[in-house]
């Protein structure tokens, strides 16, 4: 069965062109069924195909199936190749296990809404072109996976069509993604003028072989990672293109889910994950890297902690957690990203989900403040999102702790990191927890705010089981990256036959005693409570001192909520340099006076041409005699030259 694992694209694909071609006219029931049913047996064909895998030797975990010759041109050679190793086969279950429970949940959360057959279509091509880039052989077929999420993101964001504002959402996801695919072609394109191939095997042996050595300075490798790191910035929202994923919320927030936990945003961490072979040989980049995750994440963290929109604040912590996973990046631990990105589908989705059930109770209510009171009315919800609290904010022994810790101290221990790093990373999840636990206090705790009372529940099953099935692995999926100090690293182990043609920096051996991480451990865990305890004295005992504090620090408190005023400085100097541009240089100089003018000018050449002709043609005798005379003298002074 292993060898047809390219097979778990079908499922997928079929559910997308089944309710999107039928959809319309049929029940929605079968609608809905047909696209759980689709995810649901390419995760179940996918577990099959993982018992098999994981028996294989390490050396014989690189599945190489070449389905046809997909381009052909001169010595271009591009094949419809598929890639199943560790890294590939990881990224599958957590993008049809997690898309599995998202898409049932969807079939409540969705109930009743128009479209219902073009939503559950998209959603199941989301998954067929995420698992489409992630199972790819070489660049050039990811790259086709990774413009259909952007499409399907774009599809899926602007759902609610009749909304203007999720419209726009969508335009400006889909804008500035271009901008970061635009580098990642470029990339592609170098990679092929410098090594003659795009296939990943082919091309990393050909770059550990020619380039033993990490080299500093602008080199090849140098342009071809920056390049692909400006893709990965636009898909997985990082300085300078992380705009585009708080507009997002204006899908529904199955959709959100999707987004953030097992797609879209997990692409480019995947991307740089798979290019290991070629990053690890160029550590200017590999630092740059680390820079941008670490000040992502204090940015979004630091943004999250005033946001009143609840899906807000769970978007600016995916943004914040993603820098930490570059961050691992950045310092060579790759393996570490990872592992964070594996624990991060599982609470982050539970977040989403648990905002969702929150949402239904509330009529669609997005504001915190005009919560609480939530607990008895959703208690599975309150429970369940508590551990996804927990996990995402680092606590022992919940996944978010192990993964979180394991960055924490890469940052600090390897030879590509730095104590800033460290620090940085502290100060990132004492804030993480803080806005959290202020999220879980005014969502959940209490007095019920502006009549929405304390009766009602949940919207049943296809709520609460993904609820509670994602708390379940929140809690124990930390248990595969157990830290040295406590038992075997499984996960590292597993992923050592990806990473076999990398440069090893050192990172992956620790001589550091276990003291000192548990120390490191320690402190981050210290922080994290911390965290909580303030977010519990200023949004749970009294609520008056953050209103107090913002009317106190006004313009501080403006600043964070409009996101450093990003959005604002991308508006007057990009989008408004851009329509200065337009305004004065391709509309006044090239459309008005290259354009029009060529096309006025011709007309009024050919119109003074004609009225020298009409002149010609006045009806006078005289005239006519004239011309005919001068005609005659024409010819004759012609053949006199000719003759002479």
């Amino acid at each position: 069965m292993i060898e047809y694992f390219w097979l778990a694209l079908v499922p997928p694909l079929a559910g997308f062109l089944f309710n999107g071609l039928a959809g319309k006219r049929l029940p929605a029931r079968i609608v809905s069924g047909a696209g759980c049913a689709a995810i649901g047996a390419s995760f179940l064909f996918l577990l099959a195909v993982f018992a098999e895998f994981i028996r294989l030797p390490a050396s014989e975990q690189q599945i190489v199936h070449r389905l046809f010759t997909w381009i052909q041109a001169g010595t271009f050679t591009a094949e419809c190749s598929f890639l199943l190793d560790p890294l590939s086969m990881i990224m599958l279950l957590v993008i049809t296990g997690v898309g599995f429970l998202i898409h049932v949940y969807s079939t409540a959360y969705m109930k009743g809404e128009s479209g219902l057959y073009r939503y559950f279509a998209y959603l199941n091509l989301f998954i067929f072109m995420m698992s489409l880039l992630v199972m790819a052989g070489n660049y050039l077929l990811l790259f086709v996976g990774w413009e259909g999420v952007g499409l399907c993101s774009y599809l899926l964001i602007g759902y609610y069509i009749e909304r203007r504002s999720a419209g726009d959402a969508a335009k400006k996801a889909f804008v500035v993604n271009r901008v970061g695919d635009a580098c990642f072609l470029l990339g592609v394109f170098l990679i092929f003028k410098t090594f003659g191939t795009l296939e990943f095997g082919s091309l990393f042996e050909t770059v550990s072989r020619t380039h033993p050595q990490p080299e500093g300075g602008f080199t090849v490798l140098a342009a071809i990672t920056l390049l692909l790191f400006l893709g990965a910035t636009g898909k997985s929202a990082q300085i300078p293109l992380q705009v585009w994923l708080p507009d997002a919320m204006e899908g529904p927030t199955p959709v959100s889910a999707l987004i953030h936990a097992a797609t879209m945003v997990t692409a480019g961490v995947y991307l740089v994950v798979r290019s290991a072979a070629l990053y690890s040989r160029a550590p200017d980049v590999l630092l740059l890297v680390a820079v941008v995750g670490v000040l992502t994440a204090l940015l979004a963290a630091l943004t999250a902690l005033v946001q009143r929109d609840i899906k807000k604040v769970l978007a600016y912590s995916t943004i914040s957690q993603l820098g930490y996973m570059f961050m691992a990046l950045g310092v060579g631990a790759f393996s570490t990203g990872i592992f964070h990105l594996f624990t991060h589908a599982f609470f982050k989705a539970l977040l989403f989900l648990g905002a969702g059930s929150v949402l239904l109770r509330l009529h669609h209510e997005l504001d915190l403040f005009r919560m609480g009171g939530l607990k008895n009315s959703l208690r599975v919800t309150c429970w369940t999102m508590w551990v996804g609290t927990a996990a995402l904010a680092g606590i022992v022994p919940l996944s978010g702790f192990f993964s979180k810790d394991e960055i924490l101290w890469r940052a600090l221990d390897s030879p590509l990191g730095h104590p800033v790093f460290w620090v940085a990373g502290l100060v990132v999840a004492g804030l993480t927890a803080f806005y959290m636990c202020r999220l879980m206090f005014l969502a959940f705790y209490g007095s019920p705010a502006h009549g929405h009372g304390e009766s009602g529940s949940e919207a049943g099953t296809a709520v609460t089981a993904p609820l509670t099935l994602l708390a379940g692995a929140a809690a124990v999926a930390g248990l595969i990256g157990l830290p040295a100090y406590l038992g075997d690293h499984r996960l590292d182990r597993f992923l050592e036959p990806v990473f076999r043609y990398s440069y090893d920096h050192g990172v992956s051996a620790s001589h550091a005693s276990h003291s000192l991480e548990l120390l490191a451990a320690g402190a981050a865990l210290a922080i994290s409570l911390l965290g909580g305890a303030l977010a519990y004295r200023l949004y749970a005992r009294d609520r008056s001192l953050p209103r107090r504090l913002a009317d106190r620090f006004p313009a501080i408190h403006g600043t964070l909520q409009r996101q450093f005023r990003i959005d604002e400085a991308y508006s007057l100097f990009v989008v408004g340099g851009l329509k200065a541009l337009s305004r004065r240089v391709l509309w006044r100089v090239v459309d008005v006076g290259v354009v029009d003018g060529a096309v006025n000018g011709t007309a009024s050449l050919f119109r003074r041409w004609s009225g020298v002709a009409a002149r010609m043609q006045s009806g006078n005798t005289r005239t006519y005699a004239a011309w005919i005379v001068t005609g005659a003298a024409l010819v004759f002074l012609y053949l006199l030259s000719v003759i002479g």
